[in-house]
């Protein structure tokens, strides 16, 4: 396992096999039930944290990965995942580490020097059963708002055809030969001045396949200058070139003016093109984009890759008609989206009065 499978759920999409005799120690095998961290990595997702499913196989961890393991007879292993994977507590350990656009390190120390609050076992167990139930929830709003997206694209692909094999034969174009592409920047973290303003600054682990009302960190006008930055338009289509995991190729269309980091492509509208159409398009195409950046050290895309990438043009007005088409379907979305934000926050009041002692 590497920190490419440490997600919201542990990512065994693409792991790697090696011989047993890597693994030196018994320990090192990985159990249902263990924690396993990311100890190395850009600063926002260190010290992220997923939980070890009973798995088919024998497993084991690489460099730039820890394990967190409970003792059964101290702590339950859910309560300490609901508690490590809190708010507060990721917080405190990105906090350890230097906050830069390079890779930082999890303070292994500082990290298990950490106070777990430990009421009595059988307190543990309700506490955890009850974040279970909450987090179960919030996991049924998210596969609907999946299988909407399948629709979606089943509407597409009615109207359209496979982009790959265009049974249609409509038009077929690169898309740098119908819309301008750019990317962004990040301001130095060294300088404060530059952030907590009030311009949205968009981050690959924000392009998630949705529209994006808002983000998670905001530039001032200082730091937007700093990095000559640009706000790119509503309806701009947001691209993850790079990022750990499943975050490469994913598309993200922007409902509010905003700037990006430099691991984000940015397809402006156009002329040519409804923007929710070619939304659509680009976040079918994911599996496409993704193998785009196979090959080399780093399996990143960028903006030449980006740019040559072949979109399916067919005419403003049938365009316009799948818009029309996936308008209801966009409006059950929007309930589900704002029915799973109030999951989310009821989830993190929870978490927060359940270490407080307040559950």
């Amino acid at each position: 396992m590497r920190t490419k499978n440490i997600q919201e759920s542990l990512d065994c999409a693409d792991v790697w096999g090696v011989a047993e005799t890597f693994v030196r120690r018994p320990e090192q095998i990985l159990q249902e039930g263990d924690l396993l961290v990311s100890s190395a990595n850009s600063w926002n997702l260190v010290g992220k944290c997923c939980w070890i499913p009973k798995l088919p196989w024998k497993s084991t961890f690489g460099g730039f990965v820890s394990a967190l393991r409970a003792d059964p007879q101290k702590i339950n292993p859910r309560f300490l995942y609901w508690w490590f994977s809190s708010d507060r507590t990721q917080a405190l350990l990105r906090s350890f580490g230097q906050k830069t656009t390079s890779i930082s390190n999890l303070n292994a120390e500082r990290c298990l020097n950490l106070d777990v609050p430990l009421p009595a076992l059988a307190e543990q167990r309700r506490i955890a059963a009850i974040l279970d139930q909450a987090d179960a929830l919030r996991t049924k709003r998210r596969e609907a708002l999946a299988q909407l997206d399948s629709l979606t694209q089943s509407i597409f692909m009615d109207m359209f055809g496979d982009p790959v094999t265009n049974p249609h034969g409509l038009k077929k174009l690169p898309l740098a030969s119908v819309t301008e592409i750019s990317t962004g920047s990040t301001p130095s973290r060294s300088e404060k001045s530059y952030y907590e303003g009030s311009i949205p600054w968009v981050k690959t682990t924000e392009v998630v396949g949705e529209p994006i009302f808002d983000t998670e960190e905001k530039l001032t006008e200082i730091g937007l200058r700093a990095i000559r930055g640009k706000l790119h338009p509503v309806g701009s289509i947001m691209v993850a070139m790079y990022g750990q995991g499943q975050t490469r190729g994913r598309s993200g269309l922007l409902a509010i003016e905003a700037a990006c980091n430099q691991a984000c492509g940015v397809v402006r509208p156009s002329e040519k093109f409804d923007s929710l159409f070619m939304f659509s398009q680009l976040q079918s195409a994911y599996e496409r984009l993704r193998a785009l950046g196979r090959g080399g050290n780093q399996e990143n895309l960028n903006l030449q890759l980006l740019g040559s990438f072949e979109v399916l043009l067919p005419p403003l007005s049938a365009q316009h008609t799948f818009t029309n088409r996936i308008g209801a379907v966009e409006v059950i979305k929007t309930k589900q989206r704002v029915a799973l934000a109030e999951l989310d926050a009821l989830f993190a009041s929870l978490q927060h009065r359940a270490f407080q002692g307040e559950l």
